[in-house]
């Protein structure tokens, strides 16, 4: 059933503001990853700053999207109200330090409301991840037989997608990681240890038997 100001399909509803915060976290951070990828502001100016932007929205952009799309997911599985918000004060600072040369992203986060257990609040953490991983393994052949274009789409997803599923999984803080340790020690260690050696590895190549 569809309200005014509201888009639903299958279960899931979208709110107008939500869909909004989608939007623009959507492109700062993927306007931030181009950024960063170029290896800094003056660089990404000189270089191809449409392309390598359109080649950062279709990686790094879809990593950050299906990861939290996959929270909310989950969480209206387990019967929550649950919503993306952007926090626009790390967006901000994202791209500021992606011009600096490095970059620092959180983006904001799926909030969900509800009674849960620690079961499911560990696989709705569990979910980001995961697809993440799926992700990673998605953008592979595009990064190895993909033309220019499509092949650096291909780098970009395989390298944040491996990235950003590690790093979530880290067992800090509001992390995913820390959750799924809540939850269960045996899910936390099968999908945080290969995450952490597929992150290593194309972090530095050659470092990790994998």
């Amino acid at each position: 059933m569809s309200r005014r100001g509201t888009h639903s399909g299958r279960g899931l509803e979208f709110g107008t503001e939500e869909l909004r915060d989608l939007l623009i976290a959507w492109v700062v951070l993927s306007l931030a990853f181009a950024v960063f990828f170029a290896g800094g502001g003056r660089r990404f100016l000189l270089s191809d700053p449409l392309g390598l932007f359109g080649a950062s929205l279709l990686s790094a952009g879809v990593a950050f999207l299906l990861h939290e799309l996959a929270h909310k997911v989950v969480a209206v599985r387990f019967g929550q109200v649950a919503a993306f918000r952007a926090d626009y004060g790390m967006l901000f600072l994202a791209l500021m330090s992606a011009f600096a040369g490095f970059i620092f992203a959180a983006p904001g986060a799926v909030h969900h409301r509800g009674r849960l257990t620690p079961r499911q609040r560990g696989l709705i953490a569990l979910a980001g991840p995961v697809t993440n991983l799926a992700l990673a393994a998605v953008f592979l052949p595009f990064a190895l037989w993909g033309g220019p274009f499509v092949g650096l789409v291909g780098v970009y997803g395989v390298f944040i997608n491996l990235l950003l599923g590690a790093f979530n999984m880290l067992p800090f803080g509001p992390l995913d990681g820390r959750k799924v340790l809540d939850w269960s020690v045996v899910a936390f260690t099968v999908v945080f240890v290969p995450s952490l050696l597929l992150a290593l590895g194309i972090l530095f190549p050659g470092s990790v038997p994998i």
